[in-house]
């Protein structure tokens, strides 16, 4: 028992283990409730285990126009995400409070707080699928029909408003090869990549598989 505390007290100088609870106090920032995660670790275990399937084939047409309008609300999926993830919004006038000026984005991904405005500085703020369009195309979507592929393109469930910058070093990563930068988001966001690959019946490969149980095992979860 002398030895074993002896060995925490010295690995705790060394620093062993301070990430860890370094990213478990960061979580604590994005909770998710344990049935949040009892959820996702039943969709998980139910979810495919295969290979990444070739990307032959792939362009972002497969999936329909960029931003359409699939709810038929007069306003293009782009600026409904910024409108719902933003604050302080002001819109353009004379469209019905739809296309997006300006706003405030608390961006999860880097844990930055950026201005966004429309115009030259726009992709400072971009539109990231949470389960990347060539991800899913990769593990299941080359079977779809396109409505069904333009229908996920376009899922606000699958959809954040994040950093430009952040968003384009994940590309069509999974979360074997990229996580959020901010530890404190990586819970929430293995979360919800399972509950789209669930929705919409995406395979995972077992790297993938790993690293998202990994992260569900470290999440800090309220009642």
């Amino acid at each position: 028992m002398g030895w074993a505390w002896l060995v925490l007290v010295v690995a705790v100088a060394l620093g062993v283990g301070i990430p860890v609870w370094s990213e478990a106090r960061e979580s604590a920032r994005f909770p998710v409730s344990a049935a949040d995660v009892d959820r996702a670790r039943t969709e998980l275990g139910a979810l495919a285990v295969k290979g990444r399937a070739p990307k032959t084939g792939y362009s972002r047409d497969q999936f329909g126009p960029a931003w359409a309008d699939v709810d038929r609300n007069g306003c293009d999926t782009r600026n409904d995400v910024l409108a719902r993830d933003l604050t302080d919004v002001t819109f353009e006038d004379g469209t019905h409070d739809c296309v997006v000026l300006t706003g405030t984005l608390a961006d999860p991904y880097t844990d930055e707080v950026i201005a966004f405005e429309r115009g030259p500085r726009s992709a400072e703020v971009q539109i990231d699928h949470v389960v990347a369009l060539s991800d899913a195309w990769q593990k299941g979507a080359q079977q779809w029909d396109a409505e069904t592929r333009r229908q996920f393109a376009n899922d606000p469930a699958n959809l954040l408003a994040v950093d430009g910058p952040a968003n384009g070093a994940k590309g069509d990563g999974d979360a074997a090869t990229w996580l959020p930068p901010s530890t404190g988001y990586r819970c929430a966001y293995v979360v919800r990549q399972v509950r789209v690959k669930a929705a919409y019946g995406l395979w995972v490969t077992q790297a993938e598989h790993d690293a998202m149980s990994r992260q569900l095992d470290g999440c800090a979860v309220t009642r």
